[in-house]
Parts: structure tokens; C-alpha cells; sequence
């Protein structure tokens, strides 16, 4: 475990890129000082978001769920539509501090590609090994996934950065992701259906992901579509490039204001152009829809410009201690999380008629005096602080798991 982990940390060290032989950004752009060591912000911004993903994904009772900690229904958004993308955009970031680091220590192309191709292959087994407990039948195992399109993403956007030097050209690299999703949504005829369908199951990317992976590797609350289908990952590229390109700007020799300033008025101007384009191409987690990327893209500078203006640049750290401590351990709580999900939905407890563990615990200890809808919330938020106590531990012996 000596082997920093980008992906799941995130480097936040900062030395001189021009020192490597392998230029993560564009030429004249001058690296953040080495003394400034890593953006603490990140880590802040990274624990938000896994602590938000423990929290919509652990309900005490999918039937009693505030309206905020759903997914919009189909096209819309709510906060809990931001939380995936916020991650991937995380992830972007990590990967130009990441390659900084390590481009200025000698690092070559070679060797970076074989960490990421390392580091994919093992976040994409680890979906599948969530997704497969505990019975592993092959014939119907989920094949995407949270963690694979993590691992998907991470790839795609790693070779861009390794086969483009210049930020313009990783920039124009998303663009077109964008563009090409969105034609290939809208103009391509789905057989039976048409073109430019985006319903649910009706699409061309729901068409692809039965083509290619057939049902039984479909979520199993649809199979008919994915929303973490094939698809609608290339889209969720440029999310990680925006990421990417975001990681960029706060490695150069700006002063912090300038960056604090870069970083919300991007924002801005992603919300608008991701609200412009939402009247012809609608914001849509499900289908990952290009105005989603830019919209999300710009909300997710917003809340890292705020988190590194407090934390890196105004010192304001101690309120944030609880999100860092998520933050560095964050692949690790999302997987023994989930895990530990499944244990308590698969274990049966009571009399004659058995129920699982998590029906036992949310009916006896928080549903028998509070409404169903405020024990759901309880539950869950319960189960963020046990996690938070679990990775505090961690935390607390340097204990940092690393792929």
C-alpha cells in the first residue's frame, strides 16, 4: 500500500510539470508552487459527494423517500442527479494533479498508460464483484455499472490526456463527444422506433445495450435499458475532461483569486449553455444527455470554486474534517458500503414469516416511532455516520486503501 491512488485520493501535490518528460497541459501554463502540497478542497468536494451517494442509496424504505433524494424521473434533475457526475468530474481533476505529479518525477507515457490500465481493470472488477454477490451467476451478472462506468470513464479520459498535450485540443476532444452523442441520440433510426426517441427503453442507447449485452446483463429494474449503459458512457467521458481541464487551471501559477474567479465564471457559463441546450436536447441522467454533462459540469465548478475558496485559499479546514476523512478513503466507502448493503438485504431475521436484516432494523428501531418517510431518512443518515465512524478509523492510523 505504499503506491499513491489518483482515483481514489486524488493527487493533490503539485510539482513542476515542465520537469517531465509527458506535458499534462498546455506549455505556457506554469505550475502551483510544490510548497502548496494538494487541494484539500478536492478531498472536501470528493467526501461530499461519496457522503451524498451513501445517503440516496441507503434509504430505510425505497417507498418513503424525500422528493430531493430521488432521481428525477426521467428528463429534469434533482440534487441527487448531481452526485454521480460530480464524481466522475472529481475523478478529472485527480487525473490532471495525478499526472502532474507524476509526469514531473519522471514519469513517461508508457508507464502512466500501464497504471491506468491497471487501475481500470480493478475498479471494473470491483463492480462486478458487487454486482455478481453473492451467487456469481454469470449468465445474468449487471455488466455496467457505477463502478465500471468509474473505470470506463477514468480510461477514456486518461488516453485523451496522454494522446493530446494542449488543453485546447482534450477541450475540443470533449466537445465532440458531446456533439457526436447528441447526433447519434437524435438522428440515428432505432429500428421499430425512429430517430431522435428518448424514452425510456426506446432509445438508441437502450437498442445498443440489448443488442450488445442482451437483458439479463441489464439493471435488473428495467432490463430493457441501463442508465449506466454503453452507450450513454461516452458522454460521461467529457464529464471526467471537464474535470480534466478544471484540474489544469488550478495547476497554474494564477493567484488564487484568479482561479477562484476562472472557476465560477466557467460555471456560470456552463449553466447557461447546459440550460440553453436543454430546450432541444433535455437534462437527463438516465440517457447522460450532452446538456446534462454541461449542466452538471457547471454546477460541479460552482461547488469546487466554494470549497477551495474556503479551504485552500481562505484556511476555513475544520468544519471540513468529517469530508476530508470520507474524501481519502472514498472508492473504499463506496464499496464495503454497498457491500454491506447487500448483507442486510440478503439476511433474513423474525419468526414465520422472515424479513431482511435492513426491513428488521428500519421497521423496529426507527419506523415504530417516527412517520415512514422521516425513519427512511434516519436510516440512512445512520448508516452515513457509521460509515463516517468506520473510515475515521482508517483515517485516524493513516490507513488509506489504494488500488
Amino acid at each position: 500500500m505504499s503506491e499513491a491512488v489518483e482515483i481514489a485520493r486524488g493527487s493533490g501535490t503539485s510539482g513542476p510539470a515542465e520537469a517531465g518528460p509527458l506535458p499534462i497541459r498546455p506549455a505556457e501554463a506554469k505550475p502551483l508552487d510544490v510548497r502548496t502540497d494538494r487541494l484539500v478542497s478536492l478531498d472536501v468536494f470528493r467526501g461530499v459527494t461519496i457522503a451524498g451517494m451513501l445517503l440516496v442509496n441507503n434509504p430505510g424504505s425505497w417507498s418513503h423517500i424525500y422528493g430531493p433524494l430521488r432521481h428525477a424521473p426521467w428528463h429534469g434533475w434533482t440534487p441527487t442527479d448531481l452526485i454521480f457526475p460530480f464524481f466522475l468530474f472529481i475523478v478529472g481533476v485527480a487525473i490532471a494533479l495525478s499526472f502532474g505529479t507524476l509526469s514531473a518525477r519522471g514519469a513517461t507515457r508508457p508507464q502512466l498508460f500501464a497504471k491506468v490500465a491497471r487501475r481500470t481493470l480493478i475498479i471494473f472488477g470491483l463492480g462486478l464483484v458487487l454486482h455478481g454477490f453473492p451467487s456469481y451467476d454469470l449468465g445474468h451478472i449487471r455488466i455496467p455499472g457505477v463502478l465500471q462506468r468509474i473505470a470506463v470513464c477514468y480510461f477514456f479520459a486518461s488516453v485523451i490526456v496522454l494522446a493530446v498535450s494542449s488543453w485546447r485540443g482534450r477541450a475540443l476532444a470533449g466537445a465532440a463527444l458531446l456533439v457526436l452523442y447528441w447526433a447519434l441520440v437524435t438522428l440515428v433510426p432505432v429500428p421499430g422506433m425512429g430517430a431522435g426517441v428518448l424514452e425510456a427503453g426506446r432509445d438508441l442507447g437502450a437498442y445498443l445495450d440489448r443488442l450488445l449485452l442482451g437483458t439479463n446483463h441489464l439493471w435488473a429494474s428495467s432490463k430493457t435499458w441501463d442508465p449506466e449503459g454503453i452507450l450513454s458512457t461516452m458522454p460521461a467521458v467529457a464529464t471526467v475532461v471537464a474535470g480534466v481541464l478544471t484540474g489544469e487551471w488550478l495547476r497554474t501559477r494564477r493567484t488564487p483569486v484568479e482561479k477562484t474567479v476562472g472557476l465560477f465564471v466557467a460555471g456560470n457559463a456552463l449553466l447557461l449553455l447546459g440550460v440553453i441546450w436543454d430546450a432541444a436536447f433535455p437534462i437527463n441522467k438516465n440517457l447522460w444527455t450532452s446538456s446534462y454533462v454541461v449542466f452538471t459540469a457547471g454546477m460541479a465548478l460552482q461547488f469546487l470554486g466554494m470549497c477551495y475558496w474556503l479551504v485552500d485559499v481562505k484556511g476555513y479546514r475544520r468544519w471540513a474534517q468529517p469530508c476530508v476523512v470520507y474524501g481519502v478513503n472514498a472508492i473504499a466507502a463506496f464499496f464495503l458500503s454497498s457491500l454491506l448493503a447487500r448483507i442486510l438485504g440478503l439476511v433474513k431475521v423474525g419468526g414465520p414469516e422472515p424479513v431482511s436484516l435492513k426491513t428488521y432494523l428500519y421497521e423496529h428501531v426507527y419506523a415504530s416511532w417516527l412517520s415512514p418517510i422521516n425513519a427512511s431518512l434516519a436510516f440512512a443518515m445512520t448508516y452515513v455516520v457509521f460509515w463516517l465512524g468506520a473510515m475515521w478509523l482508517l483515517y485516524r492510523r493513516r490507513i488509506f486503501i489504494k488500488i
